[in-house]
């Protein structure tokens, strides 16, 4: 006959075994996966938007330090122009040099403004893209909202499956004497999530290997004689009825 605390010890595996697949679908639930791609791109189109945004605001400065360029200088072609028919200048060669400085301030406000058109440009091209890539950030964090809520809902349905199963697990476990359970844990450490088996015949269903006919038989018939453990594996062994 199978020692009661025995029994209750394979009780206690079977619970430790549906609470690792338990922990396990938690762990690997698909959300994860979409949430870690998701944060990859956030991270991807919030560097290139910044990017993007640092350049366009470079952009703009430059284009008002043309702009006020521009301004000036048709500022001072104007006070030129204003003495040049003010009546007040009139030796021809200081109105000739006058005329010259109102074509060449002109010729260099033309190159300015020249300056200043391409920069403007460039500043729409920027700004179309810098629209865009906000625009992709925005639908990607949406997205991220939606798997982060879909996988929050799905962590607490599992959570409340694993904690009936840690209930279960801990009425199992009162069955059987503290000392064992810390050897069947210490033992299902080692084993990767086998601490106790039943022995089949000469067959510990642990390893699915064998042991010795006369230990095999000495497990079955003398149940008193102590916790038995299999050879190959070390899992303690419980004689099937």
């Amino acid at each position: 006959m199978t020692r009661p605390d025995l029994a209750a010890l394979l009780r206690v595996q079977e619970r430790d075994t549906g609470l690792d697949r338990l922990r396990y679908r938690r762990s690997s639930l698909p959300e994860r996966a979409a949430i870690s791609d998701g944060r990859t791109r956030e991270t991807d189109l919030a560097a290139r938007a910044g990017a993007t945004r640092r350049a366009r605001d470079e952009t703009q400065v430059e284009e008002k330090r043309l702009d006020d360029e521009a301004q000036t200088l048709a500022r001072r072609a104007k006070e030129v122009d204003g003495k040049l028919y003010s009546g007040t200048i009139s030796s021809p060669r200081e109105l000739l040099d006058m005329q010259a400085d109102i074509d060449q301030l002109d010729r260099h406000r033309a190159v300015i403004e020249e300056q200043e058109l391409e920069v403007m440009e460039r500043r729409e091209t920027l700004d179309t893209e810098l629209g865009a890539l906000e625009n992709e950030l925005e639908g990607v964090r949406a997205e991220l909202a939606q798997w982060e809520a879909t996988l929050h809902a799905a962590e607490v349905e599992l959570d409340a499956e694993i904690a009936v199963e840690e209930a279960a697990r801990a009425e199992e476990a009162s069955a059987v004497g503290a000392d064992l359970i810390a050897e069947f844990e210490r033992i299902r450490s080692q084993n990767h999530g086998a601490g106790v088996a039943l022995l089949v015949g000469t067959t510990c269903q642990g390893c699915r290997l064998s042991i010795p006919a006369i230990e095999a038989d000495r497990i079955r018939h003398d149940p008193e004689a102590g916790i038995a453990t299999c050879d190959n594996c070390g899992a303690i062994l419980v004689p099937s009825s």
